[in-house]
Order: structure tokens, then sequence, then C-alpha cells
């Protein structure tokens, strides 16, 4: 198999920065995974939990404010608009993803790496709704005081 060398390279950088990036919640399935295809199940799983969480966040803020139509309205947009720039992202990142020799079998590790970056940092800009603002923050808007 021929492996294109500057796009092996590039990619070998940004799944290193993924690993790096999220050593410290980690699972145990990476440090103990001895093959690419273990690794790979492995950042699947951990993007399935990433999703998961997302998923659940976006329903309490959903949730708590189920009688502010305008907000959910706009909040589905936004939520839109996000999966469209988490997916350019994913393909400005990795643009020859269709052709399977470019990057080698790390591939489908690193793009769910970068998925669940890219997703843990939605679910934490979203958790915002439902942990709220301190107040006197007179810019926060659709965002809420925080109860304390």
């Amino acid at each position: 198999m021929l492996i294109k060398p500057l796009g092996y390279f590039l990619a070998s950088m940004a799944c290193n920065l993924v690993m790096a990036a999220s050593t410290e919640s980690a699972p145990d399935c990476m440090d103990n995974a001895k093959t690419q295809l273990a690794m790979n199940e492995c950042a699947a799983s951990k993007l399935a939990q990433a999703n998961q969480e997302l998923n659940r966040v976006y329903q309490a803020i959903q949730s708590k404010h189920q009688d502010d139509p305008v907000f959910l309205q706009k909040l589905k947009l936004a939520q839109r608009a996000w999966i469209n720039f988490r997916d350019a992202q994913i393909d400005m990142i990795y643009p020859h993803r269709d052709d399977s020799s470019y990057y080698g079998s790390s591939l489908p590790m690193c793009v769910q790496g970068q998925l669940t970056t890219l997703t843990t940092e939605r679910t934490k800009t979203l958790n915002t709704w439902l942990q709220g603002v301190e107040e006197g923050d007179v810019c926060a808007g659709s965002i809420k005081t925080s109860e304390m």
C-alpha cells in the first residue's frame, strides 16, 4: 500500500494532537489496545460516548426552554449549523479521506478522535445553557442566571 508522505505526516500529527488533548479523560481501552483495529474500536466507543452526552445535554436544554419556541427554533438552527461545521472541519483536516491509501490504517481512529474532540467542545458550549451564568452578565442573552 502506497502512502503519500506528506498526507501521512499530517494525519499522524493531527492524530497525535487529538490523542494528547484527550489523555486526561482517555478510557483504559486506548491504553490496552494492541492493534490498530482495537484502537479504532476504542476511538469509536469514545465518540459514541461523546455523542450520547451531547444528545443528553441538547435534550435537557430543550426541556429547560420548552416554554420558548423561538429559542428552540434557534437552537435547532444552531445545532444544524454546527453539524455542517463539524463535517466541513473533518473534510478540511482529511481532504483525501475517499482515498483509503492516502492516510493509512489509523485514519478511522484519527477521524473519530477529531469528531470526539469537536463533539466534546460543542457539549461544553451547550452546557452553558444548563449551568447558567452569574447574575449581572448583561450580554448572556438566552442563557439564564445560574442558581447558586
